[in-house]
């Protein structure tokens, strides 16, 4: 189980991506029935380290607890900075024990100078996604999603995409309520998919945005249903093309992906908070049937239903 976690500073590091990892991994939760961890931010050289803003954070452990942590989480920092073998033997050490290690946006290259990359795939921030291709060609580098998953190896993409890729390690340890704990604490949406794209054509919506908004809502307060193209985009006055291309615009996917993961994240609820069969679940999540639901677990999770609950579903009832 995930409990302790060790953030590297690096010398002239980006403060809002260490603070992503600060925020989702080092505040006290178990007020609000959240997780708790053992969280330290270590460095090879303790004491002032330089920020690519100008000024410093002031860190007082080495790398020691690092070489025993569940997680090593890596912050961007500036893309050509000298790697520091001493920081690369620890993340090198973390993926040889089986340990989670995350990095957040250009803190992939970091990871990359380890060679823990070679053979899997990767992200970074998009602006950077050819210069890490060619730095390091053994990785495949995909410059389109949010975060990339490949073992116990999280590479997030640009920016606030490493908030969705530290809640996933956090919903793949710890189950689908605390994420959406620290989520909401962070207020921040609980899930986004791995697989969608850095490249949202609407980042700031226009006025039709606010009726779509009302067509999200509703499709989430009628997952039980068959919610077609068609069916929605009657509700969005929209044509179904329209619809569709409007959708993918503003969250980066399709209406479909977006329906699935959103009942895979009702369905983890309901096997973490219930005791409704796996049957009565698929029904209620729009799944229609356990072997439906089982099947996208499979793809999307990798675990089943009943894994899942036996996995969550105690410590969420204790």
């Amino acid at each position: 189980m995930l409990q302790s976690i060790a953030c590297i500073a690096l010398p002239q590091m980006a403060p809002f991506e260490f603070g992503v990892i600060c925020e989702v991994f080092g505040i006290d939760r178990r007020e609000h029935g959240g997780p708790t961890f053992d969280f330290h931010v270590v460095a090879a050289d303790p004491g002032p380290i330089p920020t690519k803003l100008g000024f410093d954070v002031v860190v007082k452990e080495g790398l020691d607890f690092a070489y025993e942590a569940d997680l090593v989480a890596v912050p961007a920092s500036l893309i050509d900075s000298p790697a520091d073998e001493r920081v690369l033997d620890v993340i090198r050490h973390a993926v040889d024990r089986g340990a989670w290690v995350l990095s957040v946006c250009s803190g992939a290259f970091t990871l990359g100078h380890a060679g823990v990359l070679d053979g899997r795939r990767s992200t970074t921030h998009w602006m950077y996604s050819d210069t890490m291709a060619r730095m390091f060609p053994k990785t495949e580098v995909d410059p389109d999603v949010l975060f990339v998953q490949d073992g116990k190896v999280v590479t997030g993409a640009g920016t606030a995409a490493g908030i969705d890729a530290a809640l996933h390690i956090v919903r793949t340890e710890l189950g689908a309520s605390a994420a959406n704990i620290v989520a909401r604490r962070m207020v921040v949406p609980p899930q986004r998919d791995g697989g969608q794209s850095q490249f949202i054509q609407t980042p700031v919506p226009d006025r039709g945005s606010d009726s779509f908004a009302k067509v999200t809502e509703w499709m989430l307060e009628h997952l039980d249903q068959d919610l077609t193209v068609d069916l929605l985009a009657r509700k969005a006055l929209m044509s179904p093309r329209t619809f569709a291309r409007r959708f993918r615009a503003e969250t980066g996917t399709t209406p479909n992906a977006w329906l699935n993961r959103q009942r895979l994240l009702r369905a983890q609820q309901l096997l973490e908070e219930t005791s409704l069969t796996l049957e009565e679940i698929a029904r209620e999540t729009g799944f229609g049937a356990a072997a439906v639901m089982r099947h996208h677990f499979l793809k999307v999770l990798q675990t089943t239903p009943t894994r899942y609950r036996r996995l969550f579903g105690v410590r969420a009832a204790g």
